[in-house]
């Protein structure tokens, strides 16, 4: 059972009224990985978190925790969580938050090592509702992680963070997936998916669109993107076969999405002889999201 999934959705659906936020969808989390959940806004990411954590259950299809049911409290116990909206007492100190989250756990961390370990510690004596968006959010992460779970749900967790705070997320979340804990992480920063991710899981409409890694995500969309310095104009370029969309980058380089990059190239090199600068690049995980998503309209 040691490689066994932390956490599944088999063929789960679930309807709202008229809305099927979930259609036969399936999910598996591994040990120690980090798997992002990516798809735009009303996609099923929340259903799906949900069903997992076992704030609702699923219709048709199957939930499991640890290969539990997860409203199991031994399951809830292996868990940390941290959602996009959290209301927390606002009087209470940001020492005393976390201790009474720690309380629901076996063997939890003391308060002030997860305050440390979260750089949330110059926050401990201050009231929760006292803080800056960004400071909740510290507070928040260091409350998912104090119970030592083998399993975290990180639901947009950088968001209002500045820059060193966001990398000091990175690092941490690094350090615990070096640890042995797994990790689902739904984001809108594309870039913190591709920074962090062992699989990403592409959901669009409540239906799986693509799972694999990063690298594999990339290689599902034949856009690429081209470089160049160039005296054509960005209109006329733009009107070329297997050309999907031109712009200038800052530097005054002519940025050129295709989907046949060999024949725009080709045409390029042959209608500009002092062309130069020519750079050819693989797409990004934010192209490969765009296009999957689009695709399943």
């Amino acid at each position: 059972m040691r490689n066994a999934n932390v956490a599944e959705l088999v063929a789960a659906s679930k309807r709202f009224g008229n809305l099927q936020a979930l259609d036969k969808f399936s999910l598996d989390v591994r040990p120690g990985e980090l798997l992002a959940l990516l798809g735009p806004n009303g996609a099923g990411k929340t259903t799906a978190i949900s069903l997992l954590l076992g704030l609702q259950t699923p219709d048709h299809g199957s939930a499991r925790l640890f290969g539990l049911p997860p409203q199991r409290i031994e399951a809830r116990r292996q868990i940390g969580v941290m959602l996009q909206e959290a209301a927390l007492a606002p009087d209470l100190r940001v020492r005393e938050q976390v201790d009474m989250v720690a309380a629901y756990y076996p063997d939890p961390l003391p308060a002030d090592a997860a305050l440390e370990f979260t750089g949330a510690d110059p926050l401990a004596s201050r009231p929760y509702g006292k803080l800056s968006t960004g400071q909740k959010r510290l507070v928040q992460f260091a409350m998912a992680i104090v119970g030592r779970p083998r399993l975290m749900f990180l639901d947009e967790p950088t968001v209002g963070l500045d820059l060193q705070a966001r990398e000091m997320v990175w690092a941490t979340l690094q350090r615990l997936i070096d640890d042995g804990c797994a990790i689902v992480l739904t984001t809108h920063y594309l870039e913190e998916a591709e920074a962090l991710a062992d699989r990403v899981a592409v959901i669009a409409k409540g239906r799986m669109v693509a799972t694999g890694t990063v690298d594999e995500m990339r290689a599902l969309v034949v856009r690429k993107r081209i470089i160049c310095r160039t005296t054509l104009p960005a209109g006329a370029v733009a009107a070329w076969p297997d050309v999907q969309s031109v712009s200038y980058g800052q530097n005054g380089a002519l940025h050129i999405t295709a989907s046949n990059t060999e024949n725009v190239v080709r045409r390029l090199l042959a209608a500009d002889v002092d062309l130069h600068g020519l750079e050819v690049q693989s797409a990004g995980l934010a192209e490969a999201f765009t296009e999957l998503t689009q695709e399943s309209n």
